[in-house]
């Protein structure tokens, strides 16, 4: 009791100690706002991670199943079949894709075009719920699926064209002559508009009917692949295996992480370099503990000498001025985890705010593609940067806890 209370009175400056509480106010600010901008970085980080993550995966599928004998037509309905049944799968698309110039008004432009059924595109609701023009009404009626197909409104755009009118797509591998592959050139009406947030898809992609796909790519009997999607994309390298076994033999089948595994790796390092970078900053703002605790020693030099005198312990000695500074680094890290957990909770009314404030917009949709900043907070992460920020606070405080506890009570009142 008696070490807490000379430690707690130790922190209550008075005017002759003015200099080591204005350190001690700036130490606690340091790590404040330290510990602050980590969870609020790295949150943000995290919010933008899960964003791309949820329009990619929810565009893309988690699982390819590729090879000519399970997507053969008198076997899919069966691979689909086995597929579906298996737990966690939500979603089995047969799909053909292939890249086509695509002629507008005027304009022309390339485009991946993805032969996809009716029942497919509505069950794919970042497409089927982000119809910004026209609608799905007409897609995949008629002969062969019908000639409508949907845009991507970047695309749509850039060609100059809108719901209702044609374009003329050209595809290099049609149907198949004696004189080998020749190229196909149809018109199609243009149906809806679809904007799922990402320009790289907004502006590259078709959809057409699984049907016509088939004729129009001279793929009849067959499909490219099934797009499998998950209850959660997390399971996809695990059930990949099981998907395998039901797609039976010559079934090749691929995750997401191993088809985008060079992005996921960028966006990977990515995380762990700027992880490492900030945590360097926590050991910066700790030196202003450091300054602290020495001024704070070396002006209670007379109390560690009549402690000692009095018969307190090195040990006692260490624990006092440890407790002191330990106090600086954990009032700062806990004010500092509050403030940006507010921060990252009431983010968008602080982007509002701002907005308002500045007359500016401070996040553009048209650029970012987000309406407001993302903040998605891991709080195992955040549990990490707190227990990092209390080890390297309690690390600084040892060295002058350490050089008050063997200070040699004669040496300390020789002069006094």
């Amino acid at each position: 009791m008696w070490e807490r209370a000379v430690a707690w009175r130790y922190l209550r400056a008075k005017r002759k100690d003015a200099g080591f509480a204005l350190i001690s106010i700036l130490a606690v600010t340091g790590i404040t706002l330290v510990v602050m901008a980590l969870v609020v970085i790295m949150s943000i980080m995290n919010g933008f991670r899960a964003e791309l993550l949820t329009r990619m995966l929810g565009f893309n599928g988690h699982v390819y199943v590729a090879g000519a004998l399970p997507l053969a037509d008198q076997n899919r309905a069966e691979t689909l079949r086995r597929i579906r049944a298996i737990p966690g799968v939500i979603q089995a698309t047969p799909m053909i894709e292939g890249q086509a110039m695509v002629i507008g008004q005027g304009q022309i432009t390339g485009a991946i075009v993805r032969g996809v059924s009716a029942s497919d595109v509505k069950a794919t609701e970042i497409v089927s719920k982000n119809i910004k023009a026209g609608s799905l009404q007409g897609y995949g009626e008629g002969e062969y699926g019908g000639d409508m197909v949907l845009l991507g409104q970047r695309l749509a755009v850039a060609l100059g064209v809108g719901p209702g009118d044609f374009v003329s797509i050209v595809s290099p591998s049609g149907a198949s002559s004696a004189f080998g592959m020749s190229a196909t050139q149809k018109d199609y009406t243009v149906g809806g508009l679809f904007s799922v947030g990402m320009s790289e898809y907004d502006q590259a992609f078709a959809y057409m009917p699984l049907e016509q796909a088939q004729l129009f790519f001279g793929r009849e009997g067959t499909v490219d692949v099934i797009e499998v999607k998950l209850s959660d994309p997390d399971l996809a390298p695990k059930l990949k295996f099981e998907i395998g076994r039901a797609a039976g033999p010559g079934a090749s089948v691929q995750d997401w992480t191993e088809k985008n595994q060079s992005f996921f790796s960028a966006l990977q390092v990515e995380r762990w370099a700027m992880r490492f970078i900030l945590f360097f900053f926590v050991i910066v703002a700790a030196i202003n503990i450091i300054s602290s605790m020495v001024m704070l020693v070396k002006n209670k030099g007379r109390d560690i000498a009549i402690l000692r005198t009095m018969g307190a312990r090195r040990s006692a000695i260490l624990r006092v001025f440890f407790m002191a500074g330990a106090s600086i680094g954990l009032v700062g890290t806990a004010v500092g985890f509050v403030l940006g957990v507010l921060f990252c909770m009431n983010i968008q009314a602080i982007q509002q705010g701002l907005e308002k404030l500045t007359g500016t917009q401070v996040f553009n949709p048209e650029i970012y593609f987000l309406s407001h900043v993302p903040a998605l907070i891991d709080w195992q992460e955040t549990a990490l940067i707190v227990g990092w920020t209390l080890v390297v606070s309690f690390l600084a405080t040892l060295p002058a806890a350490l050089h008050a506890s063997r200070l040699d009570p004669v040496e300390a009142l020789r002069y006094e």
